[in-house]
C-alpha cells in the first residue's frame, strides 16, 4: 500500500514544530531535495504499489 501525502491542514498544524525550523535549509541534502522533481519519482513507482490494504486478517490462534 501507498504511503499517504501529508495534507496540512493550519489547525492541527499549529503547535507543531516547522522542519524548516528544525534543520539546516542551506545543508546540501537540504538544497539536492529542493532540485528533484518528487511528483515524477512518485509518478514512476506509484505502479509499483498495491492499492490493496495489505495481508488480510486471521483468526487469533
Amino acid at each position: 500500500m501507498r504511503p499517504k501525502k501529508h495534507k496540512t491542514t493550519g489547525w492541527n498544524d499549529l503547535f507543531r514544530a516547522r522542519l524548516d525550523q528544525i534543520i539546516n535549509v542551506k545543508h546540501e541534502l537540504v538544497l539536492l531535495a529542493g532540485k528533484i522533481d518528487w511528483d515524477w519519482i512518485d509518478g514512476e513507482i506509484a505502479p509499483l504499489y498495491s492499492k490493496n490494504a495489505g495481508r488480510g486478517s486471521r483468526p487469533a490462534s
